[in-house]
This record gives structure tokens, sequence and C-alpha cells, in this order.
């Protein structure tokens, strides 16, 4: 039987390469995400290319209609190998100036959704003794910059991957928070970034998005429960260590990080 994998947030960025490599894999995909159509041309296109199953159902995972659709999908799924929780979203602006709505969506999607599809996917792939769970969290959980309740949402995710993959010594599952920085996707081509010049960033930051999926995919057996992808991210992370933490993380935060700036939302 095909291996199966569920992906949040799968019409683009990181959920859909995610999506195109676990078809080279011969994976068979659950894709959810808000946007049927692109869902829907995603799905095509990976069903002729490989000759895999993709099934298609789109999902709101800021409501709760929408979080019980994929719980019962989970429930009914002969076999799921694979969970990514790579739906997400930032918001532009500092904290206190964001609509209240924004912030209870991205603690709906960010948090409640990825602890209940965690959840929900555990028990089955317990019982069959394998499986994988990907938490797509951020660089920006790990560092103390401005990134408000992104940042926060992400380091949550980071610390709920580690207690739970320390509760599965011994068992073959799998639990990944994955954290990458600046990721070249189509995030910033929406109306969001009118005016964002990528050239903003220096280069050495960009990361490209089907590296860090390979990379993802790659360190998983391997049990790397928090996984930087990016030899200058985790040199960044490892300086945040030390005691001048303080003033490096001050100087990434105001120069590449900063909330109030729109290249603040290319995070992934």
């Amino acid at each position: 039987m095909p291996k199966t994998a569920l992906i949040t947030g799968a019409s683009s960025g990181l959920g859909a390469e995610f999506a195109r490599q676990l078809a080279a894999q011969g994976y068979d995909l659950v894709l959810t995400a808000r946007r049927l159509p692109r869902l829907e041309a995603l799905a095509q296109e990976l069903q002729a290319q490989f000759s895999i199953s993709a099934q298609v159902l789109p999902a709101d995972l800021s409501t709760r209609e929408g979080m019980e659709r994929l719980e019962e999908c989970i429930a009914h799924l002969p076999t799921l190998d694979l969970l990514v929780n790579n739906a997400g979203f930032g918001t532009n602006g500092p904290f206190v100036d964001v609509e209240r709505s924004a912030h209870d969506a991205m603690l709906q999607v960010h948090i409640t959704a990825a602890v209940r599809l965690t959840h929900a996917a555990l028990p089955g792939m317990l019982a069959r003794g394998q499986g994988g769970i990907i938490n797509v969290a951020s660089v920006a959980g790990i560092l103390p910059i401005r990134s408000e309740l992104y940042g926060s949402t992400k380091a949550f995710l980071i610390i709920f991957s580690q207690a739970v993959q320390s509760q599965l010594r011994g068992r073959e599952v799998h639990i990944q928070a994955l954290c990458p920085g600046f990721t070249v996707t189509e995030f910033h081509e929406t109306p969001a970034f009118a005016g964002f010049d990528r050239r903003q960033i220096p280069r050495w930051l960009w990361l490209d998005a089907s590296q860090v999926v390979r990379d993802s995919l790659q360190a998983l057996p391997r049990r790397a429960v928090v996984y930087i992808p990016g030899g200058q991210y985790r040199l960044i992370a490892l300086l945040a260590r030390l005691p001048l933490a303080g003033a490096i993380t001050r100087f990434v935060g105001d120069h590449f990080f900063a909330n109030d700036h729109p290249r603040a939302k290319e995070i992934v």
C-alpha cells in the first residue's frame, strides 16, 4: 500500500513544495487549504506527473468546522504516514494595531489546528508503529526578536514538538519542528507585499523552498526534533545562545524581522 501524507496550507509555498517532493517519492496525498482552485490544479498536476492519488479537501483552519473536517478525514484514512502542519500566515504592523480577529485566527491556525491534527494523527501512527509529523515553525520562534504573536506561536510549535517527541522515545514515530528563515516562495507576491523588494534582504539570508523541504524530509528520520535549514540560520541560532545574544538578536530583529516592516511577513 502506498504511503499517505496530509499537508495543510498545500496551495502554495512550502506546502505545495512538500506535496511535489512527496508525490515524487510515491506518496498518496491529502491536500488541504482554503483555495480550492489552487488545490485542484496542484492535485491534477501531481496525479498526471507521478501517478499517485491526490485528494483535495478545502478547509479553513481558523474555524472549528475546518479543523473538525480534517480530524474526521484523518479518522477515516486507512493509513497516514506523514502529517505536515504547514498552514500559517503573518500580520503586518505593531501588535496593538493589528485587528484582534487576525490574532485570533493566527492562534487557531498556528496552535490549535496543529495540536488537534497531531492529536488526531498520533493514535493511528502509534498503532501501526511508524509515522511522522512536521510542524512548520520558524527561526522567529527561536530568536527573541520583534515578531510578537507570530514568533510566539512558532515558539509554541517548537516546544510542543519537543515535548511530544520526548514521550515517543523508543517508538518509530518522529516529530519535527521545521524552522526556516527567509524563504523564496509566492508569499511576497500577494497584495500585502505591494512595493516589496526582495533585494532589501541580503542574498545570503534567502533559502530555496525546494532545498528547505528536501532537507526537512531527510532530517525527519534522524530525529532532529528542531531542524533549522541553512547554515547561516544555524549559526545565527548558535550565536543567540552566547552572552552577546541580546545585541545580536536586537540587530537581526531591527534590520530584518521587525513586524512593522513588510519584509517581516516573508518569514515562513
